[in-house]
């Protein structure tokens, strides 16, 4: 398991967009690899091999396999050089956590039956921004809420939303259904021809793999603006 390594450059030398912590800070947890994000949990690396490198090892040592990351021990990940007590104590309770998170029953999910419904969903993490947001709400075929994301973040006059990640998210999440959702800082809720034309590329998109964009919402700071309402969805 420890095998030699050769000399790398430490973390604080990367461009600030790649640092793990930057990079979820930025482009949130989803944008991390699993060696990013087991790099942020012990800090630092040892001489020669940066954090994400030596958690490259680590889980490479356990195929890839987070489940069989959590069976280690605090003195198995020891047997890692640069891996200290701490460090070891660090990424076994985090793994701790995670089994125990998923053990615990699921919070009852919010079912999607009106535009009302959605906007009171969304409005928390739209509502008082300075700049555009682009968020999606997957629900499964009841209609009930499976997660929010957060599909990009931009200017005061716009934002980018790449349908790939939407309709991967999509995927990997078995959604029936999305709700697409972006805010207006300026407080006009009306959509712009952009925001007409990108709701009917991201309808069309999904429709090719059985996913339905039941709605899009233009949220300000008080009220909000619905595609399936209008009749322009």
């Amino acid at each position: 398991m420890n095998e030699p390594v050769t000399d790398k450059l430490s973390i604080k030398s990367w461009d600030a967009a790649d640092r793990p912590r930057e990079k979820l800070s930025t482009k949130g947890c989803s944008a991390l690899s699993d060696s990013e994000l087991l790099a942020i949990l012990i800090g630092s690396g040892s001489r020669n091999e940066s954090a994400v490198e030596l958690c490259k090892r680590i889980l490479k040592s356990v195929n890839n396999n987070l489940n069989t990351l959590g069976k280690c021990t605090v003195s198995d990940l020891q047997k890692f050089k640069g891996i200290g007590e701490a460090k070891a104590i660090t990424i076994v309770a985090a793994l701790e956590l995670s089994r125990r998170r998923k053990a615990e029953e699921p919070e009852k999910r919010d079912q999607i039956t009106s535009s009302k419904d959605a906007y009171n969903s969304i409005k928390t993490y739209l509502e008082d921004l300075p700049h555009e947001e682009f968020w999606v709400l997957l629900l499964n075929r009841s209609n009930k809420i499976i997660s929010f994301k957060k599909i990009s973040s931009g200017g005061i006059s716009g934002t980018v939303a790449d349908v790939r990640i939407i309709l991967k998210y999509a995927i990997e999440l078995l959604a029936s259904s999305l709700i697409l959702c972006h805010n207006h800082p300026s407080g006009n809720k009306q959509p712009s021809q952009s925001d007409i034309d990108l709701t009917k590329k991201i309808s069309n998109a999904a429709k090719l793999i059985d996913i339905s964009v039941i709605d899009h919402l233009i949220v300000t700071d008080n009220s909000f603006f619905s595609f399936a309402d209008e009749g322009i969805l």
